[in-house]
């Protein structure tokens, strides 16, 4: 018999943006979070607030991970973190839900991928959570079963506008606490998981163009949260050494299934598009349908047919919960969005561990993790050197 999700406890590394995120999800499932981690200040209030027993201050995470009280080790601290905290989870039998991206670089992450293969690793899930919008996992159901005919192409677009202003800041700027790719790294790569979920194949090869807007910004004199205002004053002037936007190619391999092989894509990323919050768009094209999805209307599909009416297929309703059973919670007209697909992840995540690893493996693994890095040092080499890129080539 499977264990109940409420017996399984979680203890999350990070107390800024989301790491609540992962707390309110997991409380929703009924899971209990018995410790947190962070800076003494923030992790202190943190878990005052969301009733977290246990806390460990001064970013003490190897406290956290060997604690008695933890099974599953959520990290959400910056990116730089990644690696020795997951291994250190790892090292110490917990199972881990890691942030994206897995790490700063493919010699980090290698050593994760190394680490989870071997015999009695605990269950490894790396949080791309766009995959469990019920939407996405219904276009992937539909592609899968070759609704659309062969798939021929696929295009869309990322854009945020947070970072806008030469006066936004956000450690997430400075390649040395994020990586080298950011706009690309940090939201592109839940476009491209994103599709690679739904047309169960993965990029092989990269074409990119890079570019920052802002070669010169202005960093106030102590940390910003994710999302927050920018400030009117100028404050510390600094070189930027990340990307503001950029457009990518890429050429998916072999499908998992007959209906998706070498799909072309092409995707425009941008954190300085003003006006645009958080706007995450998919178009899938095939030669008997189409499906276009929008992250800021969660809950509906628009399927596209040459010789037909067009359909807007919405969560909950008929041709829109078979597929996506067991991830969704509510009647057809309740909007479910971002937090439910937290909720949802961590669900597919708990239920794999809790059933002795009986049920099926829709999260992002390690290996995945690291092809997205491995993903990211291609774009790069390909923005600079002005060309494709196979992946697995240092050319």
């Amino acid at each position: 018999m499977p264990l109940p999700l409420h017996s399984l406890r979680a203890g999350v590394i990070g107390a800024g943006f989301i790491g609540p995120v992962h707390i309110e999800a997991l409380k929703r499932l009924g899971v209990q979070v018995t410790a947190l981690c962070g800076s003494t200040r923030s992790a202190t209030e943190t878990a005052r607030r969301w009733g977290i027993p246990e806390v460990h201050g001064d970013y003490d995470y190897r406290g956290l991970v060997e604690s008695p009280n933890v099974d599953v080790v959520h990290i959400t601290s910056p990116n730089k973190a990644h690696v020795e905290q997951a291994l250190a989870a790892l090292k110490a039998g917990k199972h881990v839900v890691c942030e994206k991206p897995l790490g700063m670089d493919t010699r980090g992450t290698a050593r994760v991928v190394k680490a989870v293969e071997r015999p009695g690793a605990p269950v490894f899930a790396v949080n791309y959570m766009c995959r469990f919008f019920p939407a996405v996992l219904q276009m992937r159901a539909l592609v899968q079963r070759g609704a659309l005919g062969r798939i021929l192409h696929v295009q869309g677009h990322f854009f945020q506008d947070w970072l806008l202003k030469d006066t936004d800041y956000n450690w997430r700027l400075l390649a040395s606490e994020g990586g080298k790719l950011r706009a690309i790294g940090d939201i592109g790569t839940h476009w491209i998981d994103a599709v690679s979920f739904i047309l169960g194949a993965r990029a092989e090869a990269v074409f990119a163009h890079l570019e920052t807007a802002h070669p010169t910004r202005y960093r106030p004199r102590g940390e910003v949260k994710t999302f927050t205002k920018a400030s009117t004053k100028k404050g510390i002037p600094y070189a930027v050494d990340t990307e503001d936007f950029g457009s990518v190619l890429l050429r998916f391999g072999k499908a998992s299934h007959g209906h998706a092989d070498r799909v072309h894509a092409n995707a425009s990323v941008s954190q300085v598009a003003a006006g645009w919050k958080c706007s995450l768009s998919i178009g899938i094209y095939g030669t008997e349908g189409s499906l276009q999805w929008e992250f800021q209307n969660p809950n509906h599909l628009i399927l596209g047919r040459r010789d037909e009416p067009n359909q807007i297929l919405q969560r909950g309703t008929a041709g829109f919960q078979e597929d996506v059973a067991g991830f969704t919670d509510y009647p057809g007209g309740h909007p479910e969005g971002f937090p439910d697909s937290h909720k949802m992840h961590y669900r597919a995540v708990y239920e794999h561990i809790a059933s002795g690893r009986k049920t099926p493996v829709l999260f992002a693994t390690a290996q995945e993790g690291h092809h997205e890095v491995a993903l990211c040092e291609a774009i790069l080499r390909s923005s600079s050197r002005r060309r494709w890129v196979e992946l697995g080539t240092k050319g």
